[in-house]
């Protein structure tokens, strides 16, 4: 008789335990960011230290006028650092927009390419880089956000047309396969070698040569999706009930789940447009948040935030250095860790329920 009662109270301890851990997740996590930045940007061929990271640091932001070389000045503020700070960006913005679509559509296997929205990007950025169509004024982000809020805009049509609600995941998959389709064509009948390669390693996801102005746009972005996100984290706590209790609490479903997914839209075509196609981040992220903190989207959202950053600065970080001097594309880094991830994660939903 004993051991039939101890064996459930070990996931309910656990599990207390975990909601007294919770609200000490987002400070933690904070400083990892914050300590991991610095210490990616110390990775690499050249030589450069913490020390030199702080004097760089304290030369731009405070005027202090330390000694520094200029390559090392090169090296941490024009190259390393804006690099390290949109990857944590990237991991940000795609990790929330993951936490909400699994909320929103009730999909635990949704994440940010479940609307079609990376498929559109891409399509976009080679027809800018292959076609040369709006010349270099546009550029390959240009055209990679154009494309992506195509592909949603076209989502949006079919899923009305089909009746709306759940909907949208069939017409994000039908997108998908349509824009993956172009992209396949125009390489495959307008680029010669080195532009099949170059956009190639683009849609794979790539942090080569961001700058300053990069990380001002994803920033900017990922502020504003994070701060919509947690302005309605209540209506996303009611829909992972679903549309029923959502509308009885007084929610307006259709026009709440519309704006969210414009919110989420928006903030995944920003952050592909500069970082490419970069999977699994939206699909593992929220899944380990939510482990750590709860489903409550007051904390799951900045937490899949901070979570999402300290990832794929690491992931960045190991992608670069690994691999030198060719960088693997940061999207094969983050398939190649989250595939494990998620399959052990789907292990232990396995284990507990």
């Amino acid at each position: 008789m004993s051991s039939g009662v101890a064996a459930p109270a070990r996931p309910a301890a656990g599990a207390r335990r975990r909601r007294a851990a919770a609200p000490l997740v987002a400070p933690a996590a904070a400083a990892a960011l914050v300590l991991s930045v610095l210490v990616a940007t110390t990775l690499g061929p050249a030589d450069v230290s913490l020390v030199n990271v702080r004097d760089v640091l304290l030369n731009h932001l405070t005027g202090a006028g330390i000694p520094v070389r200029l390559s090392e000045d090169a090296i941490v503020w024009q190259e390393r650092l804006p690099r390290a700070l949109v990857a944590a960006c990237c991991g940000a913005g795609l990790g929330v927009c993951g936490a909400i679509l699994q909320s929103l559509l009730r999909n635990p296997l949704a994440d940010p390419f479940v609307l079609g929205i990376s498929s559109g990007a891409s399509t976009g950025a080679v027809v800018v880089g292959v076609l040369g169509l709006g010349g270099a004024s546009v550029g390959l982000s240009g055209g990679a956000f154009a494309g992506a809020l195509l592909s949603f805009g076209l989502v949006l049509l079919l899923a009305r047309l089909a009746g709306g609600g759940d909907r949208v995941v069939l017409a994000g998959v039908a997108s998908t396969q349509l824009f993956s389709a172009l992209t396949s064509f125009v390489v495959f009948a307008f680029a010669d070698s080195d532009e099949t390669r170059g956009v190639l390693f683009w849609l794979l996801g790539s942090l080569e040569g961001v700058r300053w102005d990069d990380v001002a746009v994803c920033a900017a972005v990922v502020a504003l999706g994070l701060g919509a996100c947690l302005a309605r984290a209540r209506t996303l706590d009611a829909f992972a009930f679903g549309d029923d209790v959502a509308a009885s609490l007084g929610i307006h479903v259709a026009r709440a789940r519309l704006l969210l997914l414009v919110v989420t839209a928006v903030l995944t075509a920003g952050l592909v447009s500069v970082c490419g196609a970069v999977g699994f981040v939206g699909l593992v992220l929220p899944h380990a948040a939510r482990f750590l903190v709860g489903p409550l989207h007051a904390r799951l959202v900045p937490a899949t935030a901070l979570v999402g950053a300290v990832f794929m600065v690491w992931v960045d970080a190991a992608s670069r250095v690994a691999f030198a001097p060719t960088p693997l594309p940061v999207g094969v880094g983050t398939a190649l860790v989250g595939v494990p991830a998620f399959v052990a994660i789907l292990l232990r939903r396995r284990g507990t329920s």
